[in-house]
């Protein structure tokens, strides 16, 4: 029986003895590969040096260490900061990723918008002016303009005046007698046929207007 335990003893530290070399196996793996990683690192950095030496040398540039010092100072000292313009950036970049979607529909928008000026023929009517201006320019000096800018409150209550209905029925009505009248075949008229008819009821009415009109328009001068 004390042999059985015995033997079960020396089988558990077998296990155990096998568990710990398999650790340190491990372990010694692992430290071979921590120090292939840091003699690759260094070959690295040795050559990125190197590169870096040559490259500053042929551009004729020299690097001083207290210079170096100094700027790792202002770096650590300027943390605090670098950190608040990076908090920014990434506010501007959550600012421009919710402002994204509402930009593509306006522009989107303004897209069917200019779509449908072009359809109604809004671009050909403003290209069509530009002759317009240019005719405008040449037949105009500044001194014209000038002066137009000086008279333009006058011409726009003149304007004004103009566009009432009163006045615009008027205009229309004398258009459209106007038009119809045929100036080839107007008929002539003698004095005593012109007397007569200026005692026609229609003349008379036009007589009144005309000297009423001429009246009053010599009040305001």
């Amino acid at each position: 029986m004390q042999e059985e335990i015995l033997n079960k003893r020396i089988d558990a530290l077998d296990r155990k003895l096998d568990l710990l070399l398999a650790h340190v196996q491990e372990q010694k793996l692992n430290t071979e590969m921590v120090s292939d990683l840091v003699s690759d690192f260094q070959i690295i950095g040795k050559d990125a040096y190197d590169s870096t030496v040559a490259e500053l040398d042929k551009r004729q540039i020299e690097l001083h260490p207290n210079e170096m010092t100094d700027l790792a100072v202002t770096f650590l000292r300027n943390i605090g900061n670098i950190r608040k313009v990076m908090e920014m950036l990434e506010m501007g970049m959550d600012f421009a990723n919710d402002i994204g979607p509402i930009a593509n529909e306006t522009i989107i928008d303004f897209t069917k918008k200019m779509s449908e000026f072009e359809q109604k023929g809004y671009f050909e009517f403003a290209k069509e002016i530009i002759p317009i201006a240019d005719n405008i320019v040449k037949g105009f000096k500044p001194e014209d303009v000038r002066e137009l800018a000086n008279s333009i409150v006058s011409i726009l209550t003149t304007l004004k005046q103009m566009t009432q209905p009163d006045v615009l029925n008027t205009m229309n009505n004398a258009v459209k007698v106007f038009n119809s009248i045929e100036t080839e075949n107007v008929p002539s008229y003698s004095l005593w046929k012109f007397m007569r008819e200026m005692n026609s009821p229609e003349m008379r009415k036009s007589l009144g207007v005309a000297v009423t009109f001429l009246k009053n328009l010599s009040k305001t001068s």
